[in-house]
């Protein structure tokens, strides 16, 4: 956490009638509860902003318990919390408040299979990708399908521009593969271009930044806030990211507005993301209304407007291929979702009869 404040007025952190009417059902009345914004979490710990200055809180039993239930109720970056303090001077967070938006993805870890949240209450989602070398337009479109899924106000922030002479193009290039979205090309080191990202940094106002490791992160966050609160590392020989920031951090900007610094992410898995695809690829959901058949595939059907057009050059190839994948990997997760749910269903009943013959009610 970076700030030299020692106390905060909420509003400025993004606090508002959704959040106080939620506050007002968790801690009924409880004169020692007060709302905390999540700075950073650390395991069972996390680091909350309150309108008396940052502190320090462990998660209690009841939060801990429904978190191991389901991980997806762990506090993370950019949540509201109830915030107690104790006699003794212990501080607890007690509840999560209902989030406005949160980042969701899906993991690899069986375990997780409901989701990882990555940041929550965003409004603005700057996904952040650098031009040397080239922008990976699958991850674009990937990050770009996970915030329009989850309410934030997508936005493609293309760093180093210092370094591409063919900027130009390859924000060309960016912007086609993203409908619906900004597109800004600016340099953290030269200042070009990063008044253009002003209006997203109002007071209240929460920024996150997500996008590989390498692509400028920190650096961006640094100049967001005209002043080292990340630490950067110089880049690779071969231009590979390298893993700077380790955690997620919500960082205070002096001039008002939130700025959310995430590491860079290996993996960017798809959760229930639908209407986000539909979002992206709006140019490929507008040809399917033409096609012959309603539920075309897209592949070799006849009639298929979508080919047609990758045949007439007016849609690119590599963008057909990429929705292909994306709807590969949402039907994949549905289904371990659903083998999830099937599972927990099992032991559920296994349980119970277990639970009957212990009391009597049924003979083995």
């Amino acid at each position: 956490m970076h700030s030299t404040l020692s106390s905060y007025d909420l509003a400025s952190l993004g606090w508002d009638d959704f959040f106080s009417a939620s506050f007002g059902n968790h801690a009924d009345g409880d004169s020692a509860a007060q709302p905390g914004r999540v700075t950073r979490v650390d395991r069972a710990r996390v680091t909350v902003l309150t309108a008396d200055g940052p502190e320090h809180a462990v998660l209690s039993p009841t939060l801990l318990a429904a978190a191991a239930e389901d991980p997806t109720g762990q506090p993370c970056t950019g949540d509201w919390v109830v915030v107690r303090r104790w006699p003794d001077g212990r501080v607890s967070a007690e509840a999560v408040l209902p989030r406005r938006t949160v980042f969701l993805r899906a993991s690899g870890n069986s375990r997780l299979s409901k989701g990882q949240v990555l940041a929550a209450n965003i409004d603005t989602v700057m996904v952040t990708e650098g031009l040397q070398p080239e922008p990976d337009l699958g991850r674009i479109e990937r990050l770009l399908a996970l915030a329009w899924q989850n309410g934030a106000e997508p936005v493609i922030v293309l760093t180093k521009a210092d370094l591409a002479g063919d900027a130009e193009m390859l924000v060309s290039d960016v912007a086609a593969a993203a409908p619906g979205a900004a597109v800004y090309a600016v340099s953290a080191v030269t200042g070009e271009g990063m008044d253009a990202l002003a209006p997203y940094l109002a007071p209240g106002r929460t920024v996150a930044l997500l996008g590989p490791s390498g692509a400028g992160k920190s650096t961006l966050t640094n100049a967001l806030a005209a002043v080292d609160v990340m630490v950067t590392r110089a880049p690779r020989a071969d231009h590979k990211g390298r893993h700077t920031t380790v955690h997620r951090e919500l960082v205070v900007l002096p001039g008002g507005g939130m700025v959310i610094d995430t590491p860079g992410l290996r993996s960017i898995g798809l959760w229930d993301a639908n209407e986000g695809l539909d979002r992206v690829f709006t140019d490929i959901d507008e040809l399917a209304a033409q096609c012959r058949f309603a539920d075309c595939g897209h592949r070799s059907e006849p009639g298929c407007a979508v080919l047609a057009a990758v045949d007439a050059g007016e849609l690119a190839e590599r963008r057909l291929t990429s929705w292909h994948k994306l709807q590969r990997e949402m039907i994949w997760i549905a289904s371990r979702t659903d083998a999830r749910l099937r599972a927990e269903q099992a032991q559920k009943w296994i349980r119970i009869s277990r639970e009957s013959r212990r009391s009597g009610r049924i003979r083995p």
